[in-house]
């Protein structure tokens, strides 16, 4: 049998208030309970870091459009709005989909901040992940990237960071040609040949006008609608049953609500459309289908045989992105 071991001073003259420094795993917590960090408050510091936040980006405007960007669109840009303002230098901050090279944020040569949203995520929480790599672009050399690294449990948030009040209207491009200003030299060949590779990859997409956070994408053998919506998912299923077993789900001939996915904790419905139907084409039976799940969501009814063998099959084809 292991001999119990003796109290030590360390132990006995622990930290109960005041924020606890971070310190290797296996060194003694600095509470000075006589335990390593990791079985102490490491503990808790690590559980913060990978506990999963469901929705990261509830509460920032345009909640649905971040999450398209994250999941769906090759290259899109938005400007950014500061709660602060934009620090002494730094003319502009703008959110990408992607950098060359899988940067996670640019300091461009003038002062600008570009931050990537594509990128893997260190914790379980996007939001701080992306706050904590934006105050380091801010502070960074113009002209020089920003690297990844593991982001500390009590950072700020993309929601401690941004103008709640500001406008999040996303740009999609067709191209990564926003990745270099027009007077900079082009003549950096991994930056030539990320942006080859890159402009390779992507899928035509175009966001719409008329609804909020639907975009249409083209692919060879069809073309999809992938919309982004901010309702509860049980609701929003019941409204989509509801369409479903109506037969007015769909966007008009040839289309047809063929599932949907969880992304970011919003749900993204997904139409397959002929490939002869273009984004201008979707915006009228989009505008007409809002109209027509408005409608659904109101009504509180019970679901029919009808409605709930319809939400079923909905259910089935679901899948979760993240």
């Amino acid at each position: 049998m292991a001999k119990k071991r003796p109290q030590t001073k360390a132990a006995k003259a622990q930290v109960t208030s005041g924020e606890i420094p971070v310190v290797g795993a296996r060194e003694p917590c600095p509470c000075g309970s006589g335990r390593r960090y990791k079985a102490c408050h490491g503990r808790a510091a690590a559980h913060a870091v990978t506990e999963l936040v469901q929705r990261p980006f509830e509460g920032l405007p345009g909640e649905c459009d971040w999450v398209a960007l994250r999941e769906l669109v090759p290259a899109a840009t938005v400007p950014l709005t500061l709660k602060d303002g934009l620090p002494e230098g730094v003319p502009s901050v703008t959110l990408a989909t992607v950098l060359p090279m899988a940067w996670p944020a640019l300091r461009r040569d003038d002062g600008s901040v570009l931050l990537a949203l594509q990128n893997d995520s260190t914790s379980g929480d996007l939001a701080r992940d992306l706050a904590d790599t934006l105050q380091r672009a801010l502070e960074a050399e113009p002209g020089t990237p920003v690297a990844g690294r593991r982001v500390p449990a009590e950072g700020q948030r993309l929601q401690d960071l941004l103008d709640p009040n500001g406008d999040f209207a996303p740009v999609v491009h067709s191209g990564f040609e926003f990745w270099i200003p027009e007077t900079a030299d082009n003549s950096d060949p991994e930056v030539a040949a990320s942006l080859e590779r890159a402009n390779a990859a992507a899928i035509p997409t175009v966001k719409l006008t008329g609804v909020d956070a639907a975009y249409w994408c083209e692919t060879p053998e069809k073309n999809h609608l992938r919309w982004v919506m901010p309702h509860p998912e049980e609701k929003l299923l019941d409204a989509l049953a509801r369409l479903h077993a109506a037969g007015t789900s769909s966007l008009g001939e040839n289309t047809r609500l063929v599932g949907s996915f969880r992304a970011h904790g919003l749900m993204v419905p997904v139409w397959d459309l002929p490939t002869s139907m273009g984004a201008e084409e979707c915006e009228k039976p989009a505008a007409e289908f809002a109209e027509r799940l408005a409608a659904a969501l109101a009504s509180d009814a019970p679901l029919t045989p009808e409605e709930r063998r319809a939400r079923g099959g909905l259910t089935n084809r679901q899948v979760t992105l993240s």
